[in-house]
């Protein structure tokens, strides 16, 4: 059995990433301090991770995913209960997008591009070790995205080589070619890509496509 993974967020993204986690023999708790999903949470994962709140799952994981609505986000890492983070690896899988509508297709971020929702978290968790993850491309490729034969791009940050290291791990494991650009500032560049990957299903309706570094 893998590590205890916590996905705090019970959408469709920790849906999505549990039943990945699930699928590579992780023992996972799903969080949501809505007590009246639990049963459908259960379904949606094959009755095969446990279901908890906030706080609960924060306590349970080794490892915690952040897998909210990024306005969620901060009050979200206060009711999972900061103590609980301390020293745990921490994979911010959060945007800051605003409530505002699209503007011909590009949506809206409630932050400036000097700084990041993920240098907000760090602030507010200071002994957690965040890692930016999944958060520049849809739900439906964020475990074994197949785009014949070519590993798309994930783009990660954070202050703890450890911590990046673990998340190295799980996604050399979900299929992707890695890129580490840094400390946390480089969310500032990395949270906006979340930008670029919707533009073109908001203006075209294209939902089908991921990022590629390449390298020579």
């Amino acid at each position: 059995m893998g590590k205890k993974i916590g996905v705090i967020g019970s959408g469709i993204v920790g849906q999505v990433l549990a039943n990945g986690f699930i699928k590579y023999g992780y023992d996972v708790m799903l969080g949501t301090n809505n007590k009246s999903k639990h049963e459908e949470l259960k379904s949606k994962t094959g009755g095969k991770c446990r279901i908890g709140s906030f706080e609960g799952t924060a306590k349970f994981g080794e490892i915690v995913v952040l897998a909210v609505k990024g306005t969620a986000a901060e009050s979200a890492l206060k009711s999972s209960g900061r103590p609980n983070l301390k020293g745990k690896t921490v994979i911010d899988a959060t945007n800051p997008i605003a409530d505002a509508p699209p503007v011909n297709g590009v949506i809206q971020f409630f932050t400036s591009f000097n700084e990041s929702l993920m240098e907000r978290l760090q602030k507010l968790a200071p002994e957690a070790h965040f890692v930016k993850s999944f958060s520049c491309i849809g739900n439906a490729f964020m475990v074994n995205p197949d785009f014949n034969g070519v590993q798309p791009t994930m783009f990660i940050c954070g202050n703890n080589d450890r911590a990046k290291q673990e998340v190295h791990v799980i996604l050399d494991q979900f299929g992707w070619d890695i890129e580490d650009l840094g400390k946390v500032e480089a969310a500032r560049a990395i949270e906006p890509l979340c930008i670029l990957w919707c533009i073109p299903g908001m203006i075209h309706n294209r939902w089908t496509h991921a990022l590629k570094l390449l390298r020579k």
